[in-house]
């Protein structure tokens, strides 16, 4: 259960559940600019094509894509989470794509400008990044996760 411990998503995975909320109507109120909208919706469009799932609201400000089950080796905790996700936040996109383990890290080399926050990957504007390198440290993460963990 590293990859939960390591980035401090306990506390944000017991409280965040997928939830039946429009995903279109929240980038319509959320994304606080027409370019956060732009390019929210081509993640949009670029996750649920690359991962095959239709995107799901999880809480109030998180957009994701699949799920698995993960049960913690350290403590009793338990539940799902989205394989891959995003959000449109005020400050930048935060993307939820990255396994956090360190053979992983090489993954990020040919990203683009981003910078790591403990739990995810944030970057200013979409073409910031490489979207091939994006697509590439997704499929890893969902190898990874759906290898470690069960998916739901």
């Amino acid at each position: 259960m590293r990859f939960i411990e390591n980035l401090n998503f306990n506390y944000m995975a017991i409280k965040t559940q997928q939830t039946s909320a429009s995903v279109t109507d929240f980038i319509n109120s959320f994304a606080d600019t027409e370019q956060k909208r732009r390019d929210s919706f081509e993640l949009l469009k670029l996750m649920s094509e690359f991962t095959g799932f239709e995107p799901k609201m999880w809480g109030a400000t998180m957009i994701g894509f699949g799920s698995y089950h993960y049960k913690s080796e350290r403590s009793s905790q338990e539940g799902d989470w989205p394989l891959v996700g995003f959000s449109p936040r005020k400050a930048a996109i935060s993307l939820y794509v990255f396994s956090g383990y360190p053979e992983h890290e090489y993954l990020l080399k040919d990203l683009g400008k981003f910078t790591m926050g403990k739990a995810c990957i944030y970057i200013k504007k979409l073409s910031d990044i490489n979207i091939d390198a994006l697509k590439t440290i997704m499929g890893e993460t969902i190898k990874f996760l759906q290898t470690r963990y069960i998916s739901v």
